[in-house]
């Protein structure tokens, strides 16, 4: 059973993993014998992730990029490459929410940028690799999603439209790459102790107006997003494709 976890010899990429749930994604697949180039936009935060996983045996490399860039989309893929060889795993984790309001106040920047981010940086990245991995013959792809993507969550418009179109673009992928052994799914997070979502838990009204939604009553961990991560990106998945696995502490019921 445990070999079917196991990624060893195989190169993953993580965006967004310096940090949180990207991080807790890098060390979990390095654990399980994967090679693992991550990415994040500050360099610091790179190299300390970078550092962590090596401190406990892995193998891994850092980048600086930012997903809602072309041009970095591409370094980042060229340089991972050079560096680890042919990528196997593809995990779109980074995100942003940088309007948290009504929706009829986002500016159209903000708009923008949270779409660029959170579904044009996926699509961009899922485009560059999964074409190299349908002409290896196979690979896998997990975008992390939101539950918020499931439902609406009120003054995150735009987060949830754009995890909502995540969710869609993954359908999309597993249906048209299916034929080609490339395998696309997605997880559904709730709400998870990390920076990105540190209004909302760091707050005790909104927390608890959250978490009396949820049948746990209570935060998520990234290292608990990590495993099903696991399980996607792994031989114990290999008859999964377009699924969209809620992680959310019982939140979407």
């Amino acid at each position: 059973m445990n070999d079917a976890f196991s990624l060893a010899g195989r190169h993953a990429v993580v965006t967004g993993g310096s940090r949180g749930i990207g991080l807790a994604i890098a060390r979990t697949f390095a654990a399980a014998g994967a090679k693992v180039t991550l990415c994040s936009r500050k360099e610091g935060h790179v190299n300390s992730a970078v550092r962590e996983i090596e401190t406990s045996g892995g193998a891994a490399c850092g980048l600086v990029a930012d997903v809602g860039r072309a041009d970095d989309i591409s370094r980042l893929a060229d340089a991972a490459e050079a560096h680890f060889g042919p990528v196997d795993v593809l995990v779109n984790n980074a995100a942003t929410n940088r309007h948290f309001g009504p929706i009829e106040r986002i500016t159209e920047d903000d708009w923008d940028h949270t779409l660029t981010v959170n579904l044009k940086g996926p699509l961009l990245l899922s485009q560059r690799f999964g074409q190299r991995m349908i002409e290896g013959g196979g690979g896998t792809i997990v975008n992390i999603a939101s539950a918020a993507g499931l439902q609406a969550a009120p003054r995150m418009g735009a987060y949830s439209v754009s995890k909502a179109a995540l969710i869609m673009l993954t359908k999309v992928l597993a249906r048209e790459w299916g034929r080609f052994g490339v395998r696309v799914n997605c997880i559904c997070p709730g709400l998870v102790q990390t920076d990105l979502s540190e209004s909302l838990w760091d707050d005790a009204t909104r927390r608890e107006a959250i978490l009396a939604t949820m049948a746990f009553n209570r935060i998520g961990q990234p290292d608990e997003i990590a495993g099903a991560a696991l399980y996607l990106a792994s031989n114990a998945s290999s008859f999964t494709t377009g699924a969209v696995l809620q992680v959310d502490g019982g939140m979407v019921i």
